[in-house]
């Protein structure tokens, strides 16, 4: 492990946390501190809420810089919750679950159910291979990180995604295919480091953490995830290959 994990960038977001592969130590390192923090800070997400409502109730009309700040206030400790609630599913990759024959339609309906789509966005889904041998709870880890990133990035309040599972050789693929901005080529590798985004935290909202999660069960699996994207052209499909 090296010395400073958590190297923080010139734009305020945080570089690439890196470790050992499989390093269960570091894994566990994530997990504790996780779990932990995470407690004092769904109390810190409480006391704003608690303040403006005995304000309100004590008659105080909250206005000016006492609302932005407690609206300041709100935004940091949820995006801080996120960060640790997407920290702690990286932890539990492969973890506390059995491998199983899962049912992609199942599973996609579940994951669909859970994210809520927003309104004027669409998945449609091609499922020639409809059961996969993987982890039960990694299935919708997966999904959901790929999904909610192609929803999370578009540049426009509609849009369509495309779910595939097939198989090709002796490969399992899954890929989900958006008609995003697309992602420009010299990006393609580092959007897969951990807590890297490559817009401003106040544009999209997010850890950073849902590619990374993904590249990990990939790998988990002896499979690698790749991202299929032009220059210059809209939309970005992102497959995941494991041996069936």
């Amino acid at each position: 492990m090296t010395a400073n994990p958590l190297a923080i960038n010139d734009t305020g977001s945080a570089g690439a946390l890196s470790a050992a592969p499989g390093s269960n130590d570091f894994e566990d390192f994530i997990y504790l501190i996780s779990h932990d923090v995470r407690n004092s800070v769904r109390a810190l997400i409480e006391l704003p809420q608690w303040i403006e409502e005995d304000l309100t109730e004590a008659g105080v009309r909250l206005e000016g810089s006492v609302a932005e700040s407690i609206d300041l206030m709100n935004r940091h400790t949820g995006r801080l919750d996120r960060m640790l609630v997407d920290l702690l599913t990286f932890s539990r990759v492969g973890r506390m679950q059995s491998v199983v024959d899962v049912d992609v339609h199942q599973a996609l309906k579940d994951v669909l159910d859970e994210i809520g789509l927003p309104a004027g966005f669409t998945v449609e889904h091609e499922l020639p291979c409809d059961r996969v041998t993987l982890g039960e709870r990694d299935i919708l880890t997966l999904l959901t990180a790929l999904i909610s990133n192609a929803i999370k990035h578009h540049d426009r309040s509609f849009g369509k995604i495309m779910v595939r599972c097939a198989r090709e050789a002796d490969d399992v693929v899954l890929s989900v295919t958006d008609n995003g901005p697309g992602i420009r080529s010299e990006f393609h590798e580092r959007i897969f480091g951990a807590m890297t985004t490559l817009r401003p935290r106040d544009e999209v909202e997010g850890s950073g953490m849902g590619l990374a999660i993904t590249r990990k069960i990939a790998q988990l699996y002896g499979g690698n995830v790749m991202l299929r994207a032009k220059d210059g052209e809209r939309g970005s499909t992102f497959e995941v290959h494991w041996p069936a």
